[in-house]
């Protein structure tokens, strides 16, 4: 029995799982019927943007974390369509009294797709790997790690600190026990991150996957990252081809969960957004994901399946408080202001686009609904402005190109009307579009490059810790390495508070404060993300994680 004082995810919406698909998928020995679906033949799918790499804990984003989810498996997972959490490889789980301590009963019999046996001692070999990782290049590619367990066991990157992780013990073959330093309220929910995904530990040391170099603005992997990552999942790697913009997964045949249906996996990388839709109607792909808002009714009056997924997210524009100007509060409340963040969502904004006041749902445990609100004035922002002698304001605005997110169907459209609004106040600004990775993402995150950024954050699982915790509860170099030692004191806090009513108070008292007291970064909207495929496909589920498995889908 999966045993907790509190649930760290809730149910959002269940997407019903689709029929929908793809024609001139080629045939294999296995076409057939099987529970009503074809199984056999490839499902193409329009990738946004290319992967970083395939290593799980070096990884933070979407479009890397669409092929990674295929091929590795997590400890715990999500029910398909939800954010329920079920079992992944630990059939069941349990904490002590005061969350300290979590045993995981695992599934016995699981391979890793090198043929090794998957067993505690593997899942402690994880565990132990990421904390003692060396090198700052590597810690500084390990976002969720640090977010989530704080530090390393020597920390060598700006940012990290005090470790929440003490040690894992291999019971025995199927039992794996996690002592942590303290209780952290991300906890269950966090052990389904894809970034803490379980790797063959066999790999992991024949392919150097602890190797990361910095090269000037960029980083290199190792072996592992980039030929030869090895999990447990329904897919196996076949390739990157780099040049043809082609990542090729294989069925695994010896998955311990629902096997995959189609014998191949291609995720084809289509960095314009129209020529992912000329392909999707040409019949080239089978799927494309975050749809301009504008092409969704029309899409559908062709005969694709358009699916919303709910508003599980945050766009938000993101201030560097590197920037001495921007150190002051007044200045980053007039840009608060001279936003017309109504005007975006009615004009940018998918159906269903909301105006965002606090950096997450207002689903999750903490959302406070009397927090300070900016609503559009632009006088207001004039006056705040000169009253921080920060007139004629130059400003860079960097925004990413060549990609597509749930939160973000549109950077250059979103960061043009962002930019006129500032304009309108007195504000220059200097646009920097940059490629999503090796450029944009190094750029604001690693070396911070910017003045101000859009950027934003779909959930990983139900609870603010993973939002605001995520955005605000350490120093980081995309905000400017800000030391608010009272806004990080007062979500430590809340994360930590066990009792379900604490907590939601805790919370509720940080957002309030973010708002009106820190204003670090300026929430934007929440967008409710869209994935098209064709008619022919069945059983694609959609998730409001965006978390998308495709051993379920069949075609033709």
């Amino acid at each position: 029995m999966q045993a907790s004082r509190r649930k760290a995810a809730v149910a959002l919406a269940a997407a019903a799982a689709l029929a929908v698909g793809a024609s001139g998928c080629a045939k294999s020995e296995r076409d057939g019927e099987s529970g009503g679906a074809k199984t056999g033949g490839t499902f193409v799918f329009a990738g946004a943007g290319d992967p970083k790499n395939f290593d799980p804990i070096f990884n933070d984003d979407g479009e890397s974390f669409r092929p990674i989810r295929q091929m590795f498996d997590t400890l715990v997972t999500h029910k398909p369509g939800t954010a329920d959490l079920v079992g992944g490889l630990a059939e069941s789980w349990e904490h002590d009294a005061e969350g300290k301590v979590w045993t995981f009963n695992l599934r016995k019999g699981v391979k890793f797709h090198d043929g090794t046996a998957f067993n505690a001692a593997a899942v402690c070999f994880n565990f132990d790997r990421w904390y003692n990782m060396k090198g700052a290049a590597a810690q500084a590619n390990m976002i969720y790690y640090m977010d989530v367990f704080g530090g390393f066991a020597n920390n060598e990157v700006e940012g990290a600190g005090k470790a929440l992780y003490n040690k894992c013990e291999a019971k025995d073959d199927n039992t794996a026990v996690l002592t942590l330093n303290q209780y952290k309220g991300a906890f269950p929910g966090a052990f389904a991150l894809t970034s803490l995904s379980i790797a063959s530990p066999d790999a992991l040391k024949k392919y150097d996957a602890d190797t990361v170099k910095q090269n000037g603005d960029s980083f290199e992997y190792g072996a592992f990252a980039n030929e030869h990552p090895v999990g447990t999942g329904p897919f196996t790697f076949g390739g990157w081809d780099k040049a043809k913009g082609e990542i090729t997964l294989n069925r695994n045949a010896d998955y311990f969960g629902d096997k995959a249906k189609v014998d191949k996996l291609i995720i084809k990388v289509i960095k314009d957004e129209n020529t992912r839709k000329q392909e999707l109607r040409a019949g080239t792909v089978q799927g494309i994901d975050f749809p301009a808002p504008a092409d969704r009714k029309a899409l559908e009056g062709e005969g694709f399946n358009v699916i919303n997924r709910p508003a599980f997210n945050i766009l938000y524009l993101g201030i560097n408080q590197k920037n001495p100007k921007l150190k002051d509060l007044r200045v980053r409340q007039a840009i608060a202001y001279a936003l017309n963040r109504q005007q975006l969502v009615q004009t940018k904004g998918p159906g269903g686009t909301k105006v965002a006041d606090e950096f997450m749902p207002d689903t999750v445990l903490g959302y406070a609904p009397d927090v300070q609100k900016y609503d559009y004035n632009p006088d207001k922002a004039k006056q705040l402005l000169k009253e921080a002698g920060a007139e004629g304001l130059t400003l860079n605005f960097f925004y990413p190109t060549d990609v597509s997110r749930p939160y973000m169907p549109n950077p250059q459209e979103i960061f043009t009307v962002l930019a006129n609004d500032l304009q309108a106040v007195g504000i220059k600004v200097n646009g920097v579009p940059r490629p999503w990775n090796g450029g944009f993402k190094d750029d604001v995150q690693t070396f911070g490059k910017q003045d101000l950024h859009i950027l934003g954050w779909t959930g990983d699982y139900n609870d603010p810790g993973n939002f605001v915790g995520t955005f605000f509860g350490r120093g980081k170099i995309e905000f400017g390495d800000q030391a608010m030692t009272e806004m990080f004191d007062a979500i430590t806090k809340a994360d930590g508070t066990v009792d379900e009513a604490g907590k939601k108070a805790a919370w509720e008292q940080v957002n309030r404060d973010i708002a009106a007291k820190w204003l670090p970064a300026v929430p934007v909207w929440h967008a409710p993300p869209a994935i098209v495929v064709t008619k022919d496909v069945k059983g694609m589920v959609a998730s409001p994680l965006t978390d998308e498995r495709f051993n379920s889908v069949s075609v033709g």
